[in-house]
Order: structure tokens, then C-alpha cells, then sequence
């Protein structure tokens, strides 16, 4: 349903995707404390569910690369949340082509999470709809993430999204996996999205990346054309440019049952420290990437070395040259 951006939309839920998303910056070497206070914000701040991290195979990635949130073993998860588990709903991120997903997601009888992310490519269609109904069928809440849209034909998008409407995934997410993305193709996704969703009652998100700054402001144009669930970060922290700040969302939300005064306590408590040790933010590296639509993993290479971050000039006329 689109609505007017003043109007109060009760069924807008938010997920947290701090530690998922951040992880991507260090390795997921968040410690316990870090995913503790996240988890408390969350609960404190009214969010509706956390993602954790991902469901990675470790017989893909190395335990001693990565840390704990890239694989999001049951037991680290207790350890970390200790008894504070509440209403806030758990999620993780399965990736097709990354996840032994027939042993590695349990059922959900025996598992802390409630909710499965199947984020998968647009050539990974099939093997992403047998993920969404293995999860379903362990009894999991699935939502669908079809990364990196913006370089999908649009004929991709829509064969993806009719099979997809088909699947028990109960959630369609956009995803601006470049922050590439303006108001006009933000608008236009959201309404491609729910018109396939609607025969199956499907909900549309919207998940934005922060690359020409436009994480909030896409994120809020996705809810006005009737988006309802949307992604956020305490502090924008997330690959590369980061992704929609918690604290803007949750201010510009009218829902009173969302309290903005935890985040801006955990923006003190732990991403203020952090920032000192971990690049991620708005950066013209960053700009350059989401105007020409290709994904940052070259600016996030500049950045990290010292001898080529912040020649903007130079990184510019390589990129421009190379696409």
C-alpha cells in the first residue's frame, strides 16, 4: 500500500543488521560484549528482529580468517546473548553458493534463530529456492534477498521475482547491493516487488547501501510506495560505505514503540571506539563505485592501503578506465 510519508504505518518492522552487515568490515571479529550491547540496544530501541551474521560453511571459509559471525554456531550465539534472549526476533544470512544450508540450518526446534536471509544472485535462482524451502520446512520465517539488482536485466528481475512469489519466502527484499540507486529506481522496485508479491501476501524491504548518501533517503522512499520492512545499522556501520543509520530511521519513524535514545547510548557505548580501528563510511572511493554501479570491493581495497587511500583523482580515472 503506498502512503504518504507523514502517515503512520503500524506494520513497518525494522531489522538490525549491525553485526551481519558490519561484519563484512572486520572479518565478523566482533567479541561477545559488542554483539551483547547490540542485542540490548535492539531490545531497549523496539527493533523487531537482529541479524547476527552469516550462516557460512567452514568448509568454505577458515575459522581462523573469520570470526564467530560468519559462521553463527548455535552455541557462540547463546554464549554471546546469555540470558537476555527476548522478543526480538534472531535472524541469519544464508548465501547460496556459501552455506551447506541442508545441514548447517538447523531445525528450527533446535535452533536460537527464528528467521533465515537467503541472499542469492540472480543466477542463483534455483538453487536460492530450494534454500528458501528447506528453511520453511524447518520452520523458519525466510525472507528473499536478490543482491546486486541494480545490474539485473529487467527481465531477470521479473522471471525471479514470479518464481520467487511462488516460494513460502514471506518477505521480497530490495536490495541496493551497490548503493547505486536513486529515488526513481527505488520507487520502481518496490512497486515491481509487491505487485508479484501481492497474490501470495508477501511483505516488500528494503535493504540500502550508502555510497552516494542516499541509504536514508532510499530507504524512506521505499516505505512511502508501501515498503514495510526496512534494514538498518547502529552508526551506518557496514561494508564499504555502510548502510541506512538506525538512529536516522528510527527518528524519522512515527511508531512510538521505537526508542532512538538506546541507539544513540550504544553510538557512544561501542561505535565510537570502533571507529578507530575500522574503516567504513562515506568516502569518495565509495562515490565513485555507486555512480558507475559496480560493486566497492575495489574502493574497499584503496582504502585499506595506506599508500593508495584518498588519491580520489587517481582511483577515479583507474575505475573510470577498467568499467
Amino acid at each position: 500500500m503506498s502512503a504518504p510519508w507523514i502517515t503512520y504505518r503500524p506494520e513497518i518492522q525494522v531489522l538490525d543488521c549491525t553485526i551481519r552487515d558490519g561484519g563484512l568490515v572486520n572479518g565478523h571479529h566482533f567479541d561477545d560484549n559488542f554483539v551483547r550491547t547490540v542485542y540490548q540496544t535492539c531490545i531497549e530501541a523496539g527493533v523487531d528482529y537482529m541479524e547476527i551474521g552469516y550462516k557460512n560453511s567452514d568448509k568454505i571459509f577458515s575459522h581462523d580468517k573469520f570470526g564467530n559471525w560468519k559462521f553463527c554456531r548455535e552455541e557462540d550465539v547463546c554464549r554471546a546473548l546469555g540470558d537476555i534472549v527476548d522478543s526480538v526476533k534472531l535472524a541469519a544470512m544464508i548465501d547460496a553458493g556459501r552455506v551447506d544450508w541442508k545441514n548447517d540450518v538447523l531445525p528450527r526446534d533446535r535452533s536460537i534463530f527464528t528467521t533465515m536471509r537467503v541472499a542469492f544472485y540472480v543466477h542463483q535462482l534455483s538453487e536460492a529456492v530450494d534454500m528458501i524451502r528447506d528453511a520453511y520446512e524447518k520452520g523458519y520465517e525466510v525472507w528473499a534477498n536478490l543482491m546486486a539488482a541494480s545490474t539485473a536485466k529487467e527481465i531477470e528481475i521479473d522471471q525471479a521475482l514470479e518464481i520467487l512469489s511462488q516460494t513460502p519466502a514471506s518477505v521480497l527484499v530490495v536490495v541496493d547491493s551497490y548503493g547505486s540507486m536513486y529515488a526513481e529506481t527505488i520507487e520502481h522496485l518496490v512497486k515491481k516487488y509487491l505487485r508479484f508479491g501481492k497474490e501470495t501476501n508477501k511483505e516488500v524491504g528494503i535493504h540500502a547501501h550508502n555510497n552516494q548518501q542516499l541509504a536514508f533517503a532510499n530507504s524512506i522512499e521505499a516505505i512511502i510506495h508501501g515498503a514495510n520492512r526496512v534494514d538498518a545499522s547502529i552508526g551506518g556501520l557496514g561494508r564499504g560505505a555502510g548502510n541506512c543509520p538506525m538512529e536516522l530511521l528510527l527518528g524519522f519513524l512515527r511508531n512510538p514503540k521505537f526508542k532512538i535514545r538506546p541507539v544513540f547510548a550504544a553510538l557512544d557505548q561501542i561505535i565510537t571506539p570502533i571507529r578507530k580501528q575500522i574503516d567504513w563510511g562515506t568516502a569518495p572511493e565509495y562515490i565513485i563505485t555507486g555512480q558507475i554501479n559496480q560493486h566497492p570491493r575495489a574502493a574497499i581495497e584503496t582504502r585499506e592501503n595506506p599508500e593508495l587511500r584518498d588519491h580520489y583523482l587517481e582511483f577515479y580515472d583507474r575505475i573510470v578506465s577498467e568499467s
